[in-house]
């Protein structure tokens, strides 16, 4: 099928980003054959391409029960609509372009979602979710989300791993004006930076070695629509570049490309790091930051949440008992009273594993599934004595550079009589990066100790 080649992309992966599972067909034997094995939400018809009988042809596809669902035909020609075959619901003409098909799609055709997939997420399930997030920290949460949907503002998301942050970000864009557009989610901390790049930007054929068509990257398929940057703290230097070009002015060029696109899109950022401290140690850019920060959102943990707990153990047995197959299964009143105070380091994402774990082995009183630091047998009020876990080799890192890092520092410091503009060019940060690493490595106070002493 011809697309404008302005914005050519490959057809098959512009409608699976938008969550669509498709199958290609290449004549109408085997269209009807694969209508023959099962009902489709649309079916998209490039007439013309193998020269049949036009009329013919989507007759006999709108004879298979409705199984073909809507029919969107794509045609080169430009007469009026009395060429175009009555029975076919949408006309394109040649080239088409992202706008015109997407409006169709809009208007005909949505994604179907599979019940038994406990990853698809309608409406009313986002709905449903947020709802259950009652406890006072959460409702000023909600509040908040509600109010950044009715502008379109970039939206910055904190909190913990495993709080809901997606939840949240799907919540935003269910409320905004831009529901009925694509949610495009992209986690930048899952791949290499230049895969990173290829995914959110797209890349022209011919671009690098292996880039043997065009595609479009996620900017681009979240046209009219919201992208979701997870994990923002971990984009690449290079990348927030980037990322900050598109955010001003909505444009950006494909890798290999020469053209600029322009895109209407809606950013929201999730992180789970705190930024303020990554931009002091010029990890990430300062002005991306304020970019992204017009509206934070603070997600809290599920331990200063624990009045939702009940709500969102009994959702997830509902939600998993019947995919699951276990009708009937139920929390005893003294489990969920364990379930209660634990302190889940994971927090919903915990919560909602430990659920379905329970259910697939249909251990409701937890006789087989342990809970670290839940207390059983102290006094009520006794705080769990938790024994301390081996620290593991990314902490072990952690632990040595900034050890390293304290001793370079405090020599330096030494040098240069506390000369700290000096000490920071030598040290080659920002003198404002060299106060925030004194403050947190101590060594104020172990100068005010050393003048005492003298």
């Amino acid at each position: 099928m011809e697309i404008d080649g302005a914005k050519q992309p490959d057809v098959l992966s512009f409608l699976q980003i938008r969550g669509f599972q498709c199958v290609e067909v290449s004549s109408v034997g085997e269209a009807l054959q694969a209508l023959a094995n099962g009902s489709f939400t649309f079916t998209l018809v490039d007439l013309g391409s193998n020269g049949t009988d036009e009329a013919a042809m989507i007759r006999s596809l709108k004879a298979r029960n409705g199984s073909s669902g809507p029919i969107i035909a794509v045609t080169d020609r430009d007469g009026n609509g009395s060429e175009v075959p009555l029975d076919a619901e949408a006309v394109l003409h040649k080239p088409v372009s992202l706008e015109e098909f997407q409006a169709a799609l809009n208007s005909l055709a949505r994604p179907h979602a599979d019940s038994a997939d406990p990853t698809a997420e309608p409406d009313g399930r986002i709905r449903q979710e947020i709802n259950l997030c009652c406890s006072p920290k959460m409702t000023e949460a909600r509040q908040i989300l509600r109010e950044a949907a009715r502008v379109d503002v970039t939206v910055l998301i904190t909190g913990e791993t495993g709080t809901g942050k997606e939840l949240v970000a799907r919540a935003i864009h269910h409320f905004s004006s831009r529901r009925t557009g694509p949610f495009i989610k992209v986690n930048c901390a899952a791949m290499p930076r230049e895969l990173l790049e290829s995914e959110l930007f797209g890349y022209e054929r011919g671009a690098f070695t292996g880039a043997h068509k065009l595609r479009i990257g996620k900017f681009e398929a979240a046209h009219h629509g919201t992208i979701f940057l997870d994990e923002i703290g971990d984009l690449h230097p290079a990348l927030q570049a980037k990322l900050l070009h598109v955010l001003q002015d909505g444009e950006f060029s494909r890798i290999g490309g020469k053209s600029t696109l322009t895109v209407d899109v809606r950013v929201l950022a999730a992180t789970n790091q705190n930024l303020e401290r990554a931009v002091i140690e010029g990890r990430f850019r300062e002005d991306l930051y304020y970019r992204l920060n017009v509206v934070q959102v603070f997600v809290p943990p599920l331990r200063e949440r624990a009045m939702e707990i009940p709500l969102l153990a009994n959702y997830f047995v509902q939600r998993y008992a019947k995919l699951y197959r276990r009708d009937g299964f139920a929390i005893p009143t003294v489990v969920m009273e364990r379930l209660v105070r634990h302190r889940y380091p994971g927090n919903v994402r915990e919560l909602e594993n430990l659920i379905k774990r329970m259910i697939v082995l249909d251990d409701p009183y937890l006789t087989r599934i342990s809970l670290p630091d839940t207390v059983s047998d102290a006094a009520p009020g006794t705080p769990p004595t938790l024994a301390a876990p081996d620290p593991s080799l990314k902490e072990i890192g952690r632990r040595a550079s900034q050890a390293a890092e304290r001793e370079a520092i405090a020599r330096m410091l030494e040098q240069t009589g506390w000369n700290r503009v000096r000490a920071a060019k030598a040290l080659r940060i920002s003198y404002r990066a060299l106060l925030y690493k004194i403050k947190q490595a101590g060594l104020d106070g172990a100068r005010s100790t050393a003048r005492s002493a003298s």
